[in-house]
C-alpha cells in the first residue's frame, strides 16, 4: 500500500512540500556569499505556517555544501555550552582544537591538554573554537527552531553579537512566533538583532497547491483549484486537507469535516489561547460582521478607528488577519470564522 504523502505532524518534513523557493534561495545565497551582507535571519509566522519545514529545508541544502558545519540548538537548553559540545563532537575539529592548544576541560568536553590553562568561560571558549574553525576555512550555521526570549537565549544572542563583531564565520537562523521574536528583538543590548532581516512567512501559492493536489490525486483543474482555495494558503491546512483526502481515496468533500476538526483541535485551540481578550473580541467582530469592510466591523464592535487599529495591526503581524486590501479585513486561516463563533462567548473582554 502506498504511504500517505501528507503529514499531520507539526515540523516534520512531509513527503509533499510547497517550497518557498525565493526566501530559501535568498537566505542561502546571502550566507554563502564570500562577503556576506547578513549573518542572521529570522523566520516568523502563525503556528502551522511552515517555519520549521522551511528551516529543515535550508539545513538539508546547506549540509551538503562544502566547508559548512550545521549546529542545531534547543532553545530551552544551555545554548552556549551545547554549541561548544556539538562543535567538539566533530572529530576533525576536536583534533584541530588540540593542535591549537585549546583546553576545554572545564566544560567536561574532553579537550584536555596537559600544561594548558583550561578555558573557564563560554564566551572565550567560543571565540577560541571559532577562530580555529575560521583557520580551517569553515563556516558554522546555528539553527534554532521556535526561539523565545529567555535569559539563556538573550545571553546566547549577545554572545553571538560579539562573535560576529570579531569577524568569525558564524551564522544564525531562527524561527519563532511573532510575539516571541518581537520580545527577543526588543531585549536590552540586542539592537543588532532588531536590525536583522525578518521574513514573515506569507500564505503558500494557491496555484502551486492546486498543482500539487492535481498531480497527487489525479483530479481535474477545477477540483484541484477548489481544494487549494479551501486551504487559503495555510501550510498546515494544505497538509491536513491532503492527508484526509488521501484517506478518503481522493474525495476531498468527505475529508472536510475531519480537516476542520483537526485544525480546530491541533492548531486553532493553541492560537486562540495565545490571543489577548481584546484580540479575541476583534476576531469575533470580523467573524460576525457579515462583511470584510473595516467600517462594518467597527460598527459591529462599537469601536472607532483609533481603538481598532492597534488590534488590527497585531492580528495582521501574527499572521491571523489579512489587511492587504485597503479598508478590508479577513481571516487568513481556513474555517477560522467558524472557530471564533463557536468559541467566543464575550466573557473574556478586557
Amino acid at each position: 500500500m502506498v504511504q500517505n504523502p501528507y503529514t499531520l505532524m507539526f515540523g516534520r518534513l512531509p513527503g509533499q512540500v510547497i517550497s518557498r523557493v525565493q526566501d530559501t534561495d535568498q537566505i542561502i545565497s546571502v550566507f554563502t556569499d564570500p562577503v556576506p551582507s547578513q549573518q542572521v535571519y529570522m523566520l516568523t509566522g502563525v503556528r502551522g505556517s511552515g517555519k520549521t519545514v522551511m528551516l529543515s529545508e535550508i539545513i538539508k541544502r546547506m549540509k551538503i555544501l562544502e566547508n559548512w558545519i550545521i549546529v542545531e540548538l534547543n532553545p530551552g537548553g544551555d545554548l552556549l555550552k551545547n554549541m561548544l559540545s556539538k562543535l567538539c563532537s566533530i572529530p576533525e575539529l576536536d583534533h584541530a582544537f588540540q593542535l591549537e592548544g585549546i583546553n576545554l576541560s572545564f566544560f567536561g568536553l574532553g579537550v584536555d591538554l596537559q600544561g594548558k590553562t583550561a578555558v573557564k568561560d563560554e564566551e572565550t571558549a567560543l571565540l577560541k573554537t571559532l577562530e580555529t574553525v575560521k583557520k580551517k576555512g569553515k563556516r558554522v550555521l546555528i539553527a534554532i527552531d521556535e526561539a523565545f526570549s529567555s535569559p539563556a537565549m538573550r545571553e546566547f544572542t549577545y554572545t553571538f553579537q560579539i562573535l560576529a563583531r570579531h569577524d568569525l564565520p558564524v551564522f544564525l537562523l531562527m524561527t519563532g512566533l511573532y510575539d516571541n521574536i518581537d520580545a527577543l528583538q526588543n531585549a536590552d543590548n540586542l539592537t543588532f538583532l532588531y536590525r536583522a532581516p525578518k521574513i514573515v512567512l506569507s500564505p503558500l501559492s494557491i496555484r502551486r497547491i492546486a498543482s500539487n493536489y492535481r498531480d497527487v490525486f489525479e483530479v481535474n483543474d477545477q477540483t484541484a483549484h477548489e481544494m487549494a482555495l479551501l486551504t487559503r494558503g495555510y501550510s498546515f491546512a494544505f497538509q491536513v486537507l491532503g492527508y484526509f483526502t488521501w484517506e478518503h481515496k481522493g474525495d476531498y468533500r468527505k475529508a472536510l469535516g475531519e480537516t476542520r476538526n483537526y485544525l480546530f483541535d491541533y492548531s486553532y485551540d493553541k492560537i486562540w489561547s495565545e490571543l489577548s481578550p481584546e484580540d479575541r473580541r476583534v476576531s469575533w467582530g470580523i467573524a460576525s460582521a457579515g462583511s470584510e469592510r473595516v467600517a462594518e466591523i467597527r460598527k459591529k464592535l462599537h469601536m472607532d478607528t483609533n481603538h481598532l487599529n492597534p488590534y488590527r495591526k497585531r492580528l495582521i503581524r501574527k499572521g491571523i488577519v489579512n489587511g492587504d486590501v485597503y479598508g478590508h479585513m479577513s481571516f487568513m486561516l481556513p474555517f477560522f470564522e467558524e472557530y471564533v463563533l463557536e468559541n467566543y462567548d464575550g466573557t473574556d473582554q478586557a
